[in-house]
This record gives structure tokens, sequence and C-alpha cells, in this order.
């Protein structure tokens, strides 16, 4: 009989979801700190760089289905923030995040 190898910790829907709103709301917190454009770009950069540090953490030693969660929404929070200095460039002329 060959041995069969279980997940110990495997991803659910549910893990996945609790990531993404958990990633939701934090990068959410660290935008509303931000008073114009470049305070709410650099606020979702850091917030996004420490959920993907938690992310990987989880990756390793937790719940893989909560990282990707996390890994999913902090990508797209970057391309909403992205998109908004986009925005504001070509509306302006001028660089925002400087």
């Amino acid at each position: 009989m060959r041995p069969s190898y279980r997940e110990p910790h495997p991803v659910t829907g549910g893990g996945v979801a609790v990531g993404a709103v958990a990633a939701f709301a934090w990068l959410l917190l660290f935008g509303l700190v931000g008073r114009d454009v470049s305070g709410y770009a650099w606020w979702t950069l850091f917030a996004g760089g420490v959920a993907w540090a938690a992310a990987a953490a989880l990756v390793r030693h937790g719940d893989r289905g909560v990282a990707t969660g996390v890994a999913i929404v902090t990508a797209g929070g970057w391309s909403i923030a992205a998109a908004v200095v986009a925005v504001r460039w070509a509306q302006s002329g001028d660089w925002p995040l400087w």
C-alpha cells in the first residue's frame, strides 16, 4: 500500500474569505490615514508590505487559505493605489508621490 499524505492546513473557501476581509479592513484603515493622494499611496504601500509579510508567515507556519486571501486583496489594493496615482499624474502632469 502506498502512504497517503494530507495537507496539515488545507486551503478552504472560508479561510480565503477571512483573509480577504481582514486584508480589506487593514488596507482601508491605513488608506484612510493619508490626507491626499501621496499619503494614501504611501500608506497603502506600507500596509500592503506588512500584510504580505504576514501572509508569508502564514504560508510557512499557519493557514494557507488566509494567506491566499490576504495576498489577493493586497494585490488588488496596490492596483487601485497605482491607478489613483496614474490618474492624478495624468490630470496634473506632476508626479504625485514626491
